[in-house]
């Protein structure tokens, strides 16, 4: 609990007391609780959702006020993320200056382009007809979640970090395989249980089954930015997350899709 209280007090703007002191130890035990911090935030996003469902006021605007108030909550961290590292990888330049632009406070047209896809891919994959209404609603809530893992899975021994400080090097190959393979499988059973509550069998396969595969999207992408910067850093980290959130979100539609 004390960890989860951490990860949300580093990764979100929820009032909650104070974090403990930055050591290894503990930011092996943050990033174990990450995954559900992300929970809470997707279950924010998923009662706003829910309260627009139940005003039948259309899945489109639950899905866009379910992102916004995950956005919200974790203040738009992970979103700056994917946009930096966009800018970084369209310079084209070598890895250092590449890393140098991501550095930069401010937002290139790349950067803002690729926020503007992922929420509008995100949007319209949840507003899609096989994840109408309570379906939809459990996977808002399981958004974050799932996309955190991806996050977990990049903060494995052996995975390198392009920085040797920042803070993105507090959680470079902090975590044990083993760990994460039992955060993953953790994952999928609350998952499933969301899926079966709300739309049955189907959901309670398709969702699982679209984690997998975001998770092996994801993975396609960190190799990329491994190759081409050499290693990990903050801004990749959110960008991971974000491409696992809105696979996720994709291959949801389609898999419940092709499941009703």
């Amino acid at each position: 609990m004390k960890s989860l209280v951490t990860a949300l007090g580093m990764f979100t703007l929820l009032p909650v007391p104070p974090t403990m002191e930055v050591t290894p130890q503990v930011n092996r035990r943050v990033i174990v609780a990450l995954p559900w911090s992300g929970l809470v935030c997707g279950l924010i996003g998923a009662t706003v959702a829910a309260v627009v469902v139940l005003c039948g006021a259309g899945d489109l605007l639950a899905a866009m006020t379910g992102l916004a108030a995950i956005t919200g909550v974790t203040g738009a961290m992970h979103l700056d993320g994917v946009a930096d590292t966009a800018d970084g990888l369209a310079s084209r330049k070598p890895p250092e200056e590449a890393l140098a632009i991501m550095r930069h406070s401010d937002i290139g047209p790349m950067g803002v382009a690729t926020v503007v896809l992922v929420l509008l891919l995100q949007a319209t994959a949840l507003a899609s007809e096989s994840l109408g209404g309570l379906p939809l609603v459990a996977t808002v809530a399981c958004l974050p979640m799932v996309g955190r893992i991806a996050a977990v899975h990049a903060t494995v021994e052996g995975i390198p970090g392009a920085r040797a400080k920042g803070f993105g090097a507090l959680f470079t190959g902090v975590t044990s395989r083993t760990t994460a393979v039992l955060d993953s499988l953790a994952v999928l059973l609350v998952t499933a249980a969301a899926g079966f509550l709300t739309g049955g069998f189907g959901l309670a396969v398709g969702l699982p089954l679209g984690a997998v595969i975001a998770w092996l999207v994801a993975g396609r992408w960190r190799k990329h930015l491994l190759r081409r910067l050499g290693g990990l850093t903050g801004d990749t980290f959110g960008s991971l997350i974000e491409v696992a959130q809105t696979s996720f979100a994709i291959l949801a539609a389609l898999v419940c899709g092709l499941l009703a």
